[in-house]
């Protein structure tokens, strides 16, 4: 499989509710995302890089928003649906997939910054059609299945000073 090299073009896909989660179950901290958007292009041609986002009507969401932008993320934000029995549910699997498969024409490389297990069939996809596959996540709540599906595989948990804030 291809290594890194500076020509890649590259495309970063961010589930932010996925890496939310653990890092504050884990770390009670927040993902810093320059970080993770400048480890994960690694000084290859950035062609998009997405962070995918849930309104909860949290009052300082739209400042964080902003924010991803501020760095260089397009915010794709999605409502939280409550259902009659209360039950909520929000997640952006499809979506992230339909943009990884139509942005695969277009790049050499996909980061996916998931620890989602739902995602490994998705890279298999990628790696068939020759884009190379590069996963940043926590291991503790990273899938082995996505793990053994990416071309490599990135452990934020490595380096907390780096990726959290």
């Amino acid at each position: 499989m291809t290594d890194i090299h500076p020509n890649q073009r590259v495309a970063m896909l961010a589930d932010a509710q996925n890496l939310y989660h653990t890092a504050q179950s884990i770390y009670s901290r927040n993902i810093d995302y320059s970080a993770l958007l400048e480890k994960g292009v690694s000084n290859r041609e950035l062609v998009r890089a997405i962070a995918y986002v849930i309104r909860a009507d949290s009052p300082e969401e739209e400042s964080f928003f902003e924010a991803l932008e501020d760095i260089g993320f397009e915010t794709k934000i999605k409502a939280i649906k409550t259902f009659g029995d209360g039950t909520k549910k929000a997640d952006w699997d499809v979506g992230m997939s339909l943009d990884a498969v139509t942005l695969a024409n277009h790049v050499d490389v996909v980061v996916l910054c998931t620890g989602d297990g739902d995602f490994s069939r998705l890279c298999s996809h990628l790696r068939h059609e020759g884009v190379r596959v590069e996963v940043m996540a926590f291991e503790e709540s990273t899938s082995e299945e996505l793990v053994d599906a990416a071309d490599t595989f990135l452990d934020l948990s490595e380096r907390p000073e780096t990726f959290l804030l």
